[in-house]
């Protein structure tokens, strides 16, 4: 089974020696065992976030994160493993030094008619010099924003986006989340662990899945993120990927 690992910390306890050393570890990591990390990245931090909603045709487009945590969103990974247990014990050989709080939360799979255009995640989404910029956009919505025949709209519109970026060289990949209800938390102190169930942030508006693409500039990465449904009753929050 699939999972978006969301990692929280508060970004000085991420100085650049510690994010390198990260990266390197799971890339080599990546190497190795494909089977199990998908995709992984470093965000940059959360002042250079950007939120987009659109209503009523009108869009509104600000600077900052969707949510003021303590802990922002620093990062991610997904991975492929048997189940949820193995997903919490990989949360739980996080670096001891790092004080963070990783959310699990799984992955809805899509039927056969809406198929995205490649696999979840690349392995490690590495964009060569010169091929435009890397953007996750995190999309969030309050419950009941989406009524199941309005959800299904959403998501088959959603593939179609998908696969129009794909044709343009600008997918990376995407995917729904289950909902809220269906997260599990691993908080991390001191080496040690604590593991509860329910999203990290509690906020109105929680994270129902993402879009991971290469575009030339932020206001590309906009443009698209306007053009999906779930801006228009919720939020888009456009995150660049650490180079």
């Amino acid at each position: 089974m699939k999972y978006m690992l969301l990692i929280y910390s508060a970004e000085e306890d991420w100085p650049a020696m510690k994010r390198e050393k990260f990266l390197r570890e799971f890339s080599s990591k990546a190497g190795t065992d494909k089977n199990l990390l998908l995709d992984f990245s470093l965000l940059s931090p959360v002042t250079a976030a950007t939120c987009v909603r659109v209503r009523n045709g009108e869009r509104h487009v600000t600077k900052g994160p969707f949510a003021e945590t303590p802990e922002p969103l620093v990062g991610y990974l997904i991975i492929d493993v048997a189940g949820l247990e193995e997903a919490v014990a990989i949360a739980c050989q996080w670096p001891p030094d790092l004080k963070s709080t990783v959310e699990i939360r799984p992955l809805l799979p899509l039927s056969d008619s809406l198929a995205l255009p490649g696999p979840v995640g690349t392995g490690g989404t590495v964009i060569p010099v010169g091929l435009g910029n890397p953007f996750l956009l995190l999309m969030y919505a309050e419950e009941g924003a989406w009524p199941p025949e309005d959800h299904r709209r959403a998501l088959a519109e959603s593939v179609e986006i998908c696969h129009h970026l794909h044709q343009q060289g600008q997918y990376l990949s995407a995917s729904p989340l289950h909902p809220p209800s269906m997260a599990t938390c691993v908080q991390l102190r001191g080496g040690s662990h604590v593991v509860r169930d329910g999203p990290f942030p509690e906020t109105k508006e929680q994270l129902g899945g993402y879009f991971l693409i290469n575009v030339p500039n932020l206001n590309a990465a906009v443009e698209i993120a306007a053009t999906i449904p779930g801006s228009h009753r919720g939020t888009a929050e456009i995150r660049p990927l650490l180079p």
